[in-house]
């Protein structure tokens, strides 16, 4: 499902990150995202995660859909989305896509929230 060797650029944290968020999932699942915005568009993204392979799925699936789209373009990005796009996606993980999308979101409010001090 997902490589999380030096390989994959996207796995992984950042240090210099514009906005960031880390949500634990109700199965214990650990999901981090970090974005670097310019020009309202998201530049750079990475996702750190410890789980199941649905969950790891999910989060680089998300961070791909998202890479490059203005932060408007990212808040449309849905759970059901998520899951169209991962390939054999077990249906009793569901959570995982919703994790996923929740833990963008939160970035992205961490991002809009320094903005507006």
């Amino acid at each position: 499902m997902v490589n999380e060797s030096s390989e994959n650029e996207l796995f992984g944290r950042m240090n210099d990150a514009d906005a960031s968020a880390v949500l634990k999932g109700p199965c214990g699942d650990e999901m981090e995202f970090y974005l670097i915005i310019e020009n309202n568009c998201i530049t750079s993204i990475k996702y750190y995660c410890e789980g199941c392979d649905a969950t790891k799925s999910c989060a680089e699936t998300a961070v791909l859909l998202v890479k490059g789209k203005t932060i408007e373009e990212a808040l449309c990005i849905s759970a059901g989305e998520v899951k169209k796009n991962v390939k054999n996606f077990p249906e009793d993980h569901l959570h995982c896509a919703i994790l996923s999308v929740s833990t963008l979101y939160r970035a992205i409010a961490d991002y809009l929230l320094k903005q507006s001090r």
